[in-house]
């Protein structure tokens, strides 16, 4: 059977799907149709394994309260570009910062989810006048997550084995698409809360997950971001760009933490605190590692008072 064409992630629907050329490279973004562009911005980015369907009811509900929401296929996933390069954290960062200024906005609020939320992490420590203001869900500063793995043991045991799996050269691209790309399901089904896998909504998204990750070349490029991630540490462009990130945000931040996240604990989202002058950290009932996902209503209302603001 053929792989997954890249249009497959198109759906149709209420959406609006276009294209964008942002720091050298085309990334396919995804709208409520017909929304104004000149309300606020609110830039979606998902995590690992997924790509922009992850904020589907987060579009809708933004929308809604008059935002511009506009979900985002990262580099490497979905039927954005798909280069054998710019994993790195400043060419992420360059890609958001192009994207907000391409959309025709000069700042945004940015949300970010696990890898997603890394990336705007950087956007925001090193495009200051792009981010207006940033939430993460599950995605804690880079800084407080390297601090977590080094002295927390529950925390490496929980997040350092699937980041060393990543770095083994095809067998980690054959892993992820195996079985019709069964381990994307498996990860949601692993990280979220008891209830949600149970849900048809559950159901929905793990198929479109695993069709999504069979796209030719988003199983490396989704690797990539986890191989610069770790083997950077051991080289001078790691030891730099961990540096410039070692530094307070000016602007508000929300921290959104599934109280069930057994992937990424309370004490690592909390220690962000420490690089954020103005962190609101908060718990999503019965939500695991997916809280947005698994309680859409809870995390829909505390975006929109955020961004509000």
């Amino acid at each position: 059977m053929a792989p997954p064409d890249p249009s497959t992630v198109r759906f149709a629907g209420p959406w609006h799907h276009h294209d964008v050329r942002a720091n050298g490279v085309r990334l396919h973004v995804v709208e409520c149709a017909d929304t104004p562009t000149n309300r606020p911005l609110v830039l979606l980015m998902h995590g690992f394994g997924e790509f922009w369907w992850s904020w589907r009811h987060q579009i809708t509900a933004l929308t809604n309260a008059g935002f511009r929401a506009v979900a985002v296929d990262l580099r490497g996933y979905g039927d954005s570009d798909k280069p054998p390069r710019g994993y790195d954290g400043w060419t992420l960062a360059g890609d958001t910062d192009g994207l907000i200024r391409a959309l025709g906005h000069s700042d945004a609020t940015i949300v970010g989810h696990a890898d997603g939320g890394l990336v705007g992490w950087a956007t925001a420590t090193l495009h200051p006048r792009s981010v207006r203001s940033m939430a993460v869900v599950s995605s804690p500063h880079p800084q407080a997550l390297k601090n977590a793995n080094m002295r927390e043991s529950t925390q490496r045991k929980a997040f350092l084995g699937g980041l060393l799996r990543a770095q083994i050269p095809r067998t980690a691209e054959r892993d992820l698409t195996r079985d019709d790309g069964a381990m994307a399901e498996e990860l949601m089904r692993r990280r979220s809360g008891p209830g949600w896998p149970r849900t048809d909504d559950f159901a929905d998204a793990a198929k479109r997950n695993r069709s999504a990750v069979q796209i030719p070349g988003v199983a490396h490029c989704s690797l990539e971001y986890r191989r610069w991630a770790f083997r950077s540490q051991f080289r001078p462009d790691g030891y730099k760009f961990l540096q410039l990130m070692d530094r307070r945000l000016q602007i508000p931040v929300l921290a959104m933490h599934g109280e069930l996240d057994r992937y990424i604990l309370r004490s690592t989202m909390a220690g962000s605190a420490k690089w954020v002058d103005r962190l609101d950290f908060t718990e999503v009932t019965g939500s695991g590692h997916y809280a947005h996902q698994e309680n859409p209503d809870e995390v829909n209302e505390l975006l929109i008072e955020f961004a509000g603001r």
